[in-house]
């Protein structure tokens, strides 16, 4: 997940404090579908399928964006939100807005577009685009992803950026040898809270490919 470095305990303390009111135990976090089609070591190639995300833009450096993108989208799905729904078949019936709480999930991403990072959350599949409640955060948006071939590499450790750029390298590097073309910007995913020991984090890089 994104994080600001220099306050990991705080915001862990956040998170741990978010999921247990939202009553989300770690493993029944939902995430994205996806069809594995190969595999190399750390290495893979999947195809997702189309899902929604809220996301926000935050301009800044690599390590300090993560903090105040995160902070606004954990809002939202934690009630800074406004539904308007109507409940029929009951005395009396009402209209009004109301804030909804949304289930956390996994991964939270980060992607570097025209100069700003693109902080975003998977919204659960129980939503669709007419369903979700609309962010009080008008910085915030709703969006479809698309379905979507990604190459992947997987590893665990700090979040540091030299270790990211490292890993992107690889990956390029494997894209490469497989003559595939690179069609969009990578994305970094993080599966962990802060608290979570560094050798036990899951992270991934994902780079839209044309694999055929």
């Amino acid at each position: 997940m994104i994080y600001n470095f220099k306050d990991t305990t705080r915001v862990g303390i956040f998170i741990a404090a978010l999921l247990i009111s939202m009553g989300a135990p770690a493993m029944a976090i939902e995430e994205p579908s996806y069809r594995v089609l190969e595999t190399q070591g750390d290495f893979e190639l999947r195809k997702y399928s189309p899902y929604i995300v809220a996301e926000t833009y935050v301009q800044g450096d690599f390590e300090a964006v993560g903090s105040e993108g995160f902070r606004r989208l954990a809002d939202y799905i934690g009630g800074k939100n406004q539904k308007k729904e109507s409940i029929s078949m009951t005395a009396p019936v009402s209209q009004d807005p109301a804030s909804e709480k949304i289930a956390m999930t996994a991964p939270v991403s980060q992607a570097r577009e025209n100069g700003r990072w693109r902080i975003a959350f998977m919204m659960p599949s129980a939503y669709t685009m007419d369903t979700l409640p609309i962010p009080d955060d008008e910085r915030i948006a709703l969006r479809e992803e698309k379905e979507k071939t990604v190459a992947v590499i997987r590893y665990s450790g700090t979040w540091g950026k030299k270790r990211y750029e490292e890993h992107a390298t690889k990956l390029i590097e494997w894209i490469s040898k497989k003559d595939w073309k690179i069609i969009g910007a990578a994305i970094w995913a993080r599966y962990n809270p802060p608290f979570v020991p560094w050798f036990m984090r899951r992270n991934e890089i994902l780079i839209p490919v044309q694999s055929q």
